[in-house]
């Protein structure tokens, strides 16, 4: 599976949205099933799925899709 696919995968099963909801708009409490608890989830799927462990700053940074790919990319995974 391509990276990106991997990203979108770990945030629709996080969040429990369709993959359509997955671009670079989606953000953090922007949408009604982003919150501090599915954030949590969020980072253990995309840490599950990548094989990781997050900077605390990271997960605290990690704001958006497109913020998650910029951090992601700190760790020698490219979108």
């Amino acid at each position: 599976m391509a990276k990106l696919e991997q990203l979108k995968t770990a945030f629709v099963t996080a969040l429990g949205i369709e993959d359509s909801e997955v671009t670079d708009s989606l953000a953090y409490s922007e949408h009604a099933k982003w919150d501090s608890t599915a954030h949590m989830v969020l980072i253990a799927e995309i840490e599950s799925q990548f094989e990781i462990m997050l900077d605390t700053d990271d997960i605290i940074d990690m704001s958006s899709f497109a913020k998650a790919k910029e951090i992601l990319a700190k760790y020698e995974l490219e979108f």
